[in-house]
């Protein structure tokens, strides 16, 4: 079934201040995207033909995420904090010039699914002209009610402390958001008055209004985390773990292995292939794409990074932003890589770091090789060639360039470019002082007597 075109209302302008910070609450990060910008997404994936934000008098980062987000937003100001109500009537201008449903939704409430949204829009379809989400928390503490009469339809919605003992029993609750099939919304929410415990205007008496008005209200009932909301770090570190749930569990379905799925972390763009094998403690930071039958072994960080089919990883690698590993690669303990890329089949399997560089098909670069890839001012990059040989506890100083096929002797400071298939060895000459080294002690003994 088609459906109205959808404006989606975003509300931005809580203050936060229980989260102790100078960063604006929605601005506080989930799975390596902040609050807002997952809301965002859900209202662009739910396929919002408008979307527009309302925030508080001073949020220039607010605005700017928003605008990075979704170009073109439409951006409004609650001038004063007097409610939910009150905050929805500051896109009044979005609200009366769009004609099709409307979805108000919350920048701290992250988790919610583009399929939450959807049913809610699904409700309308059934006859009524607003639909509210509900859910069925553990702990009912702090949340309004969801009263519904004998043919389920939603009578009120009563704030805790507005609501009475009885009330206070029933187990649905209101996850805040809500969707409108009304004409004259505008009208409709200009009509909220502040007469309730904390003389605010709350978007949840527009139920009893639309009562009222002969309206039909009807609840889609969402999951526990679509209605997650955060007002403390406490509440952020809750939402991070349900969603790091939530990614493990679709990563397995997906065809991932994870050996011990609680201690593996992801961001909101983490791409995996099927038949990946990821072992203990490893975490993926945002922009990270792992191809099929890939193997990261325990304690890897992996930050914008691309992992190519049949790759292995770790234990204990970095890989940082610009790290891109072809087929079959290898990185191994204790190897950082940066801005660089690993052919096919090439290997780094101890102690490295590779910076700014790029290692051809097969090459093989040996422990405690360092690329010397920045003088203080600038970043120069290393070319190693296909099928090379780097020995091991090697620095090769970029900018510099090793041929295809060449060997580089173990322990050689390389400054120059190498011609392919060559051997290069750079070390100082051996010295061997016999007796030296007694004699040496003998000298600092007496001294030491002596002082």
């Amino acid at each position: 079934m088609s459906h109205p075109p959808l404006l989606i209302v975003v509300l931005a302008a809580g203050k936060g201040v229980r989260m102790r910070s100078s960063r604006p609450k929605v601005l506080h990060g989930i799975g390596g995207r902040s609050m807002l910008g997952h809301v965002l997404a859900t209202a662009t994936a739910a396929g919002a033909a408008k979307i527009a934000l309302v925030v508080a008098p001073g949020q220039e980062q607010v605005r700017a995420e928003a605008e990075k987000m979704v170009p073109g937003i439409a951006i409004f100001e609650q001038q004063t904090q007097a409610g939910t109500a009150d905050a929805v009537l500051a896109a009044a201008p979005a609200i009366a010039a769009h004609q099709g449903d409307t979805l108000v939704m919350f920048a701290d409430t992250p988790l919610i699914r583009p399929e939450t949204l959807a049913a809610m829009v699904s409700v309308l379809d059934t006859g009524a002209a607003v639909s509210v989400l509900g859910f069925e928390p553990a702990d009912l503490t702090g949340y309004g009610r969801v009263l519904c009469d004998a043919n389920g339809d939603v009578t009120a919605i009563r704030e805790q402390k507005d609501a009475s003992p009885a009330e206070r029993t029933v187990r649905l609750c209101n996850a805040g958001a809500m969707a409108f099939r009304v004409d004259g919304l505008v009208d409709l929410l200009k009509a909220i008055d502040n007469k309730n415990a904390s003389a605010e205007y709350y978007l949840t008496d527009a139920v009893a209004l639309a009562r009222a008005r002969g309206k039909a209200v009807r609840v889609a009932v969402g999951s526990v985390e679509d209605a997650m909301g955060v007002n403390s770090r406490l509440q952020l570190a809750e939402a991070e773990a349900a969603f790091q749930q939530r990614a493990r569990r679709r990563a397995m379905e997906e065809g991932v292995t994870l050996v011990a799925p609680e201690t593996v972390w992801f961001s909101y763009d983490t791409k995996l292939g099927r038949d990946v094998v990821i072992e203990p403690n490893v975490v993926f930071a945002p922009g990270v794409t792992v191809d099929d039958d890939v193997t990261i072994l325990a304690h890897c960080h992996i930050a914008s990074a691309r992992i190519r089919q049949g790759a292995r990883v770790g234990p204990f690698a970095r890989l940082r932003p610009g790290a891109d590993l072809g087929e079959g690669a290898h990185v191994g303990n204790f190897v950082e890589v940066k801005a660089a890329v690993l052919e096919k089949g090439a290997k780094a399997n101890h102690l490295s770091y590779i910076g700014d560089g790029h290692v051809g098909a097969d090459a093989n670069i040996g422990a405690g090789t360092i690329f010397c890839n920045y003088d203080g001012f600038d970043k120069h990059r290393t070319i190693i060639g296909k099928g090379a040989f780097v020995g091991s506890n090697s620095s090769l100083v970029a900018p510099v360039t090793i041929g295809d096929g060449a060997y580089v002797g173990s322990g050689s400071v390389i400054t120059r470019n190498v011609e392919p298939d060559s051997l290069v060895v750079e070390r100082a000459p051996l010295e061997v002082r016999p007796g030296w080294a007694a004699k040496f002690r003998q000298m600092k003994q007496r001294r030491k007597k002596r002082a």
